[in-house]
């Protein structure tokens, strides 16, 4: 094989479509507004406060809608049969929860529950869907999500693996932290 047509990852032809953008160029040209969401679901958004500790849904509940954090944040959480909880993420303003209804899942996998207090927009499950389907731009953000949301996933499953528990409790620490990211950081604990 002519060593041109080569990988790094492995052999086949490469070569770019014309007229597609490098994966750099494709953010979103605006930045998300939830007012322009919940006016573009009518009847199947609402806004929800929840206070510190209040339950957004229960492990085994029907999965019919997607949430989105407009303030405060959300803890995301499993229960085992012996009673073992643990956290699977603390999530924050302008993040999405609960989209795996979309992919036909009956019943959800984890809990969620206000951390310190939250506003919430409560998208039903068609709602999403026709919202997907009729608006590119707001299906555009979404998709985003979802890519960062598995990037950060992969990420945490290869620490976990392969990173000593010092590594991972440092990564921990910076990922609490928003090291490296613009803006300042807020306190996990009150």
């Amino acid at each position: 094989m002519n060593p041109k047509n080569r990988t790094t990852a492995g052999s086949g032809n490469v070569r770019r479509l014309r007229g597609t953008k490098r994966l750099a160029e494709l953010q979103p040209e605006l930045p998300f507004d939830p007012k322009i969401l919940l006016g573009s679901v009518g009847d199947g958004g609402t806004i929800i406060d929840y206070t510190s500790g209040q339950m957004v849904f229960n492990q085994g509940d029907p999965a019919d809608a997607v949430f989105y954090i407009q303030t405060g944040k959300v803890k995301l959480s499993v229960v085992s049969n012996s009673g073992r909880e643990a956290v699977l993420a603390i999530i924050g303003a302008g993040n999405f929860f609960g989209e795996t209804c979309l992919a036909a899942q009956p019943l959800r996998l984890q809990a969620a529950t206000a951390s310190g207090g939250a506003t919430v927009i409560r998208v039903a499950r068609q709602a999403m869907i026709r919202l997907l389907r009729h608006k590119p731009a707001f299906s555009e953000v979404f998709m985003m999500h979802l890519l960062s949301r598995n990037m950060r996933v992969e990420e945490d499953l290869v620490d976990q693996l392969f990173n000593s528990s010092e590594k991972r409790l440092a990564r921990v620490l910076l990922l609490l932290a928003h090291f490296g990211q613009e803006g300042k950081t807020e306190p996990l604990i009150a």
